[in-house]
């Protein structure tokens, strides 16, 4: 694909690049605030929503990682990526076909198996095309969280006026436009191409204890979330909350996202990367505890400004902090591993905890917990750095 920048007509890299986030993120804006009050609605329990929302979830921690192994040996990232939108696209069709919780969570399974790959590819796509100005990922990613905030404004309103089924049949088109647009993907010459086949001592890079204690920490901070992703709109909703409210607090937070993202560059020029990442994990555990006794507007509002940092400055860190620990060769698996372990099994074993303890124990305990979590990973990554910091003096 030619790439000529004065020209804005044209689609470069980066154009391109910009696009699949705004379309990946408003798929996400449909799914993730409003899925489970899809099944909410129809009538699953606690413990089916937390089954159905891990199993997706799981499947983050192996797929992307079977698939990054693939595409790292193949150097076929662009195929797989192409084939991963179409097969999902499809897949999640079998929504419309029933409400039953058993089916539906075989339907999960399948479909989770494409889906889960599609962002870890983009992540890697973005180290690449960005090349030497990585610090310009957040405003790039900028445009997924802006297409977030449009789309549960306006679904929300949708939900209200049209009822829950509508849900499904959004992120049905919005999934088969992003499986027709994927194809526009520029296939490039980059480092990871002209970089050597992966090898036994590239992977043993994944067991140096920075690394390692960095995963474990993203880990707990996405275990932290489980509660919120999983059911802070059925927690307003119960609180008496209309779906334009819901909607509205959850663009509210990717608006705090997106503020964050916008000055990214500014931001990882003045801290590093390590510094933002231990400090957002500080901020979500007060995050979440703050959550556990909010009620009303005017406590939960500057909660979900919060999420500028719990998700927003983490996010950024942690894509750029892989891109720094991996070598070229491991590009696709050093995110997709940061994916398995923080989208994949943080928002599984978050979604398992959080279904049982929801309906046992309430909200106040839930989020609670996730403080906890939080706090843990705080410890553990913080405590890594200052070990580090201790060995390094003469």
């Amino acid at each position: 694909m030619a790439v000529h920048p004065d020209n804005p007509a044209v689609l470069t890299p980066v154009r391109v690049l910009s696009t699949q986030y705004f379309l990946y993120f408003g798929v996400l804006g449909v799914f993730l605030p409003y899925f489970n009050l899809y099944l909410h609605r129809i009538g699953f329990s606690g413990g089916q929503i937390g089954a159905v929302s891990g199993l997706r979830s799981a499947a983050v921690v192996f797929m992307p990682i079977l698939w990054a192994l693939t595409a790292d040996r193949a150097k076929n990232r662009r195929g797989l990526f192409i084939f991963s939108n179409v097969a999902a696209a499809g897949l999640f069709a079998g929504y419309f076909l029933t409400q039953s919780f058993w089916p539906m969570l075989a339907i999960t399974a399948a479909h989770a198996m494409f889906y889960a790959p599609i962002i870890s590819f983009m992540e890697a796509f973005s180290m690449e095309i960005l090349g030497k100005k990585k610090e310009r990922y957040g405003k790039v990613r900028a445009w997924g969280s802006g297409a977030f905030i449009a789309t549960v404004l306006v679904v929300g309103k949708l939900v209200s006026a049209f009822g829950a089924r509508i849900i499904l049949w959004l992120i049905f088109a919005g999934s088969a436009l992003q499986a027709a647009f994927s194809s526009r993907f520029p296939d490039i010459a980059t480092d990871a191409r002209l970089a050597p086949s992966l090898s036994g001592s590239t992977l043993r890079q994944f067991t140096r204890p920075r690394v390692m204690v960095f995963l474990v920490a993203a880990f707990l901070m996405l275990v932290s979330h489980g509660a919120y992703y999983g059911f802070y709109s059925i927690y307003l909703e119960g609180l008496g909350y209309s779906g334009t409210f819901i909607g509205a607090m959850w663009a509210l937070a990717t608006a705090a996202e997106v503020a964050v993202m916008v000055k990214s560059e500014a931001l990882l020029t003045r801290l590093s990367a390590r510094v933002i990442l231990g400090g957002s994990l500080l901020v979500a555990a007060a995050r979440w505890a703050a959550l556990s006794q909010a009620e009303s507007p005017a406590a939960l509002v500057p909660i979900q400004l919060l999420h500028a940092v719990t998700y927003g400055s983490f996010h950024v860190a942690s894509i750029v902090y892989v891109e720094r620990l991996i070598p070229p060769a491991a590009r696709t698996l050093g995110q997709a591993a940061n994916n398995a372990m923080t989208y994949g099994l943080g928002l599984a074993v978050g979604f398992a905890i959080n279904g049982l303890t929801w309906e046992a124990w309430g909200a106040e305990a839930s989020f609670a917990l996730s403080a906890l979590m939080a706090l843990a990973g705080a410890a553990l990554f913080i405590g890594q750095a200052a070990r580090e910091k201790t060995r390094a003096k003469p």
